[in-house]
């Protein structure tokens, strides 16, 4: 599979909405953060931000992406962005990491919905309208389909990363991973397609 549509394959399931249509009969999304213990065969082994040791059963032809770091100014007007964002004491949001995708990425799950990074944080994936200055760092506005637009504050510091294609051999000890693995309702059994792991000491931030 080329590159670009790789990459498009790998983030379209990460970063998928958690809709039942979109998940296989009897089995719900998990998000899976942490760091590879061992990749046996098809069965890679995580110890989870939580401390959990899981265990999740890869496809046969199971795709890795690596992260790059970016910075604030490689976010241009007309890019397709996603963020995650607290509210802050005023009310607005506060960008705690921001992923810039490809340009063959734009409108994958378009929108502002809950996400789990940390307690009561959304994820907004949207196009950037605007740039500007701020006293707290760079504000984008941005819009998403249905009408709907954001401002989001990002911070000076935070991650902000774009994507690489990877391989197995990122899937080493110690090397931090995020995937959305389907987790069967029946036996609690963890399987997934895609792993989106740390590259060059920079890890999934999202």
């Amino acid at each position: 599979m080329p590159s670009k549509l790789l990459i498009a394959a790998v983030l379209a399931a990460a970063l998928a909405l958690p809709a039942a249509a979109q998940n296989p009969p009897n089995t719900t999304p998990a998000r899976i953060r942490g760091t590879v213990e061992e990749l046996d065969g098809q069965n890679l082994h995580v110890k989870s931000r939580d401390g959990q040791t899981l265990s999740i059963a890869l496809a046969p032809n199971f795709a890795v992406l690596g992260v790059v770091a970016k910075n604030v100014a490689d976010i241009k007007p007309g890019d397709y962005v996603a963020s995650t964002s607290v509210k802050g004491p005023d009310g607005k949001l506060k960008a705690i990491e921001v992923h810039i995708f490809p340009e063959n990425m734009r409108g994958v799950a378009e929108g502002q919905f809950p996400w789990d990074l940390v307690p009561d944080s959304v994820m907004t994936n949207a196009t950037v309208a605007q740039v500007t200055s701020a006293p707290g760092g760079q504000v984008i506005k941005v819009t998403y389909k249905g009408g709907g637009e954001a401002e989001v504050t990002i911070p000076p510091g935070i991650p902000i990363v774009g994507y690489v294609p990877a391989d197995a051999g990122f899937l080493k000890p110690g090397a931090a991973i995020f995937m959305v693995a389907q987790k069967n309702k029946d036996d609690g059994s963890l399987s997934a397609a895609r792993v989106t792991a740390e590259k060059d000491g920079v890890k999934p931030p999202m």
